[in-house]
C-alpha cells in the first residue's frame, strides 16, 4: 500500500502541495492514505479527491485575515526580512473574553467548510482511500489520529482545524470532554502511523531543510522569543519523528522517500503571504520535477 505523508509548516504548506501535485498528476501516484499534520492535514483530502487546483487557489489566495478571526501579531518589515511583534491590544482584548491562547483561529475553520464541502466528504468516505489527520490531545497527555472514516463532516471538519491550530497563537479546542492543540505539537511527520497502517512505500514531504541551514536572529521581543522557543522544540520533535519512522521502515521492509525543501523557504510559518506561497507552489513541483526527472525517464 502506497502512502502520503505531508508535515507541518503552516505557510510553507504551499510547497508540499506544488511537490504531490507533480506525484498525483505527472507520476500518477495512486495512493490508498493520505496523512496530514497541521497544515499537512488541509492538503490530504483535497489531494484524495484529486482537486489540485481547488486546494492551490486556497493556498495561494490565502492571508492572515482567512485564517486569525483575532490575530496576535502584527508583521514588521525591516532589511528585508519579515519580523512579528504582538499586538497588544488585540491579545488582552482576547484574554478579558477568556480565551486562553494569544490568538483565535475561527476564520480558519470556515475556510475548511467552504473548501471541503459535505458532498467532498461523502465522496471521500465512499471511496477506499483513507484520510487521516494528527491531533495532540492535551487533557490525556498523547497524540491522536483521526480517520475521515470514523466520523461526521462537522466532527471531521473539526479535527482538520485543531489539527492546524499552533497554540497560544491559535485557538484551543475543547472537544469530547479534552483540549486539543495542534497535531505537530506530538507528531510533525506521521510516517510511523502510515506503516502502522500498513504502508510498505512512502512518499513523505517535509517542510524544512534536509541540514540545518539556520540560524536564528536574535529575539527582539517576547512574542518572537516564544515563536523561536516553539519553532526549536518543533524542529526537535520532527527530527525525532523522522529516525524513529526510518527505524520503523527498516524492521517492516518499508520504502520511504523524503521530499524536504531544498531551501529555506521563511523563519516564521504564521505569517501568509499570498505572493510567497504562490512562489512555493511553483517550487515544490519544480523540485518534484527535478527530484524523479530520471525516475519518469526510465518509466516512459
Amino acid at each position: 500500500m502506497r502512502a502520503l505523508v505531508i508535515s507541518g509548516g503552516g505557510s510553507k504548506g504551499a510547497f508540499a502541495g506544488g511537490v504531490a501535485q507533480y506525484l498525483i498528476e505527472e507520476m500518477e501516484r495512486d495512493y490508498q492514505l493520505f496523512l496530514g499534520t497541521s497544515t499537512g492535514s488541509l492538503l490530504v483530502s483535497h489531494l484524495a479527491l484529486r482537486k489540485i487546483e481547488k486546494i492551490k487557489a486556497v493556498y495561494t489566495n490565502v492571508n492572515n485575515d482567512s485564517v486569525f478571526s483575532v490575530c496576535p501579531f502584527v508583521i514588521k518589515k525591516r532589511y528585508g526580512t519579515q519580523n512579528i511583534a504582538i499586538k497588544h491590544l488585540s491579545v488582552i482584548l482576547n484574554f478579558i473574553r477568556g480565551s486562553k491562547t494569544f490568538g483565535e483561529s475561527h476564520h480558519l475553520r470556515r475556510l475548511i467548510k467552504e473548501t471541503i464541502s459535505e458532498s467532498d466528504f461523502i465522496d471521500l468516505k465512499k471511496s477506499k482511500k483513507d484520510i487521516v489527520v494528527t491531533v495532540s490531545n492535551l487533557s490525556l497527555n498523547q497524540v491522536e489520529y483521526k480517520s475521515l472514516k470514523d466520523f461526521s463532516y462537522e466532527d471531521f471538519c473539526d479535527w482538520v482545524w485543531i489539527s492546524c491550530n499552533y497554540t497560544p497563537f491559535m485557538s484551543l479546542v475543547k472537544k469530547e470532554g479534552c483540549e486539543y492543540a495542534d497535531g505537530g505539537m506530538g507528531n510533525m511527520v506521521p510516517i510511523e502511523e502510515a506503516i502502522r497502517r500498513g504502508a510498505t512505500e512512502v512518499d513523505a514531504i517535509i517542510l524544512q531543510t534536509e541540514i540545518n541551514q539556520l540560524n536564528r536572529m536574535p529575539t527582539k521581543n517576547p512574542f518572537s522569543l516564544i515563536t523561536n522557543m516553539f519553532g526549536f522544540m518543533l524542529d526537535r520533535i520532527e527530527s525525532q519523528n523522522i529516525k524513529i519512522a526510518k527505524f520503523v521502515a527498516s524492521h517492516n521492509d518499508a520504502i520511504i522517500n523524503f521530499y524536504y525543501t531544498p531551501t529555506i523557504l521563511t523563519t516564521n510559518s504564521l505569517i501568509f503571504d499570498k505572493e510567497k506561497m504562490t512562489e512555493w507552489w511553483q517550487s515544490g513541483y519544480n523540485f518534484a520535477k527535478f527530484k524523479n526527472k530520471d525516475i519518469s525517464q526510465l518509466e516512459r
